[in-house]
């Protein structure tokens, strides 16, 4: 037997492709957009601006701008029967469920969904980063038993989202807060759920394939679902007092401290920077009693999970850690959080299927086979 090669388990540190989309440098803490950093978008620019900028590889003109936010405007109403499936499956399946079968029912309403020339591969991104949104608000409306509510095209893309599920016209810092989700949100280089778009994408498969292969791979607790499961982890400590017990109760117990710590940074997130600021600016707007109760828990395991692991361990808090109090702020349900992560992450996985099928290559990687081998058979009659 040939000797046995280096395994990079999940993996880690192998480079799989090249792109110009996103750079995320883990060391230092710093995330770009086409060159553009993350602090400066999330500050001048909005969720319209940066999925133009990540489709097509630079910043729109005002007729280009004007024109993008067009086209999505008038995509985002769901055909009736995706609208019937998802009354059906929102009060008894978890909201990503939902999202994944009505994504892939959208397929039916392409009349050529296996066109990959440029233009229709934008069309159909275009298409679904203006649904997907709509999916994820009418799941979170039929599953509390409230009715369909209509695109308002007065509002911006993230904060009709916000009306549609919440039934109440955003205000200015509302607005802010739920655009800066989808712009944190909006791309993060070849994580999981991108992987697994390309993955699907390389073997030809259509978009709606590539984007149900991504939905999947988010709704795990390592991915999309993380920032769900530390919003649990908050609401099982319950009173701010107990925040340190109990994170020293988990780590005695090698249990994992959901928001901390990243397969790439090993400083501070800086996604998670600009939304912990946001949190403590919404302490200014006389949040909810629970939103007040979360922030301290946040900075108190914060500062204990630094002190004990961050300067020496390089176990920082990620995005996710702050994200659920966030959303909390705006009264989102902890479930709806990663159909949102949904619904911005598609700018990022759609610009990377263009990218990647500018130069395709079928996605297969090899393992090392551990098993026996010549195994003689045994008859059923003799075993």
């Amino acid at each position: 037997m040939s000797e046995k090669p280096v395994i990079n388990y999940g993996l880690e540190g192998i480079y799989v492709d090249e792109s110009a989309i996103s750079k995320v440098d883990g060391q230092n803490g710093k995330l770009w957009y086409r060159g553009y950093s993350i602090e400066n978008l999330a500050e001048q620019s909005n969720f319209e601006e940066i999925s133009y900028l990540l489709l097509n590889g630079n910043l729109p003109t005002n007729n280009q701008y004007e024109e993008f936010v067009e086209k999505l405007k008038e995509r985002r109403d769901l055909p009736k029967e995706v609208k019937e499936v998802i009354k059906v499956m929102a009060p008894v399946s978890h909201p990503m469920d939902v999202m994944r079968t009505a994504t892939s029912m959208l397929v039916m309403y392409d009349k050529d969904p296996n066109n990959r020339e440029s233009g229709a591969t934008m069309y159909k991104v275009v298409t679904l980063l203006a649904k997907l949104p709509t999916i994820a608000a009418a799941t979170g409306r039929f599953r509390e038993g409230k009715d369909y509510i209509s695109p308002d095209h007065s509002l911006g893309h993230s904060a009709n989202f916000l009306y549609m599920l919440t039934g109440k016209k955003p205000n200015e810092f509302e607005s802010k807060l739920i655009d800066l989700m989808f712009i944190l949100h909006a791309e993060h280089s070849t994580n999981a759920s991108t992987f697994s778009v390309l993955v699907t994408a390389s073997t030809l498969a259509d978009v709606y394939s590539a984007t149900t292969s991504g939905i999947g791979t988010l709704k795990g607790s390592l991915h999309g679902g993380a920032d769900e499961a530390a919003l649990n982890m908050m609401n099982a400590i319950g009173d701010p007092n107990n925040t340190e017990k109990y994170i020293e109760e988990a780590l005695e117990g090698k249990q994992r401290i959901m928001g901390f710590g990243h397969r790439v940074y090993k400083t501070y997130d800086p996604r998670a920077k600009l939304v912990r600021s946001y949190l403590e600016e919404s302490l200014t707007k006389e949040p909810l009693d629970e939103v007040k109760r979360l922030l301290q828990i946040v900075l108190r395991a914060e500062k204990l999970m630094i002190d004990k692991l961050g300067k020496t361990k390089g176990i920082w808090p990620n995005i996710d850690f702050f994200a659920g109090p966030l959303y909390r702020v705006l009264g989102i349900d902890s479930q709806m959080f990663t159909p949102i992560f949904v619904a911005s992450r598609m700018a990022g996985w759609g610009s990377h299927v263009v990218e990647y099928w500018h130069n395709n290559k079928l996605v297969r990687p090899v393992e090392w086979y551990t098993g026996s081998i010549d195994l003689p058979y045994v008859p059923m009659n003799k075993r």
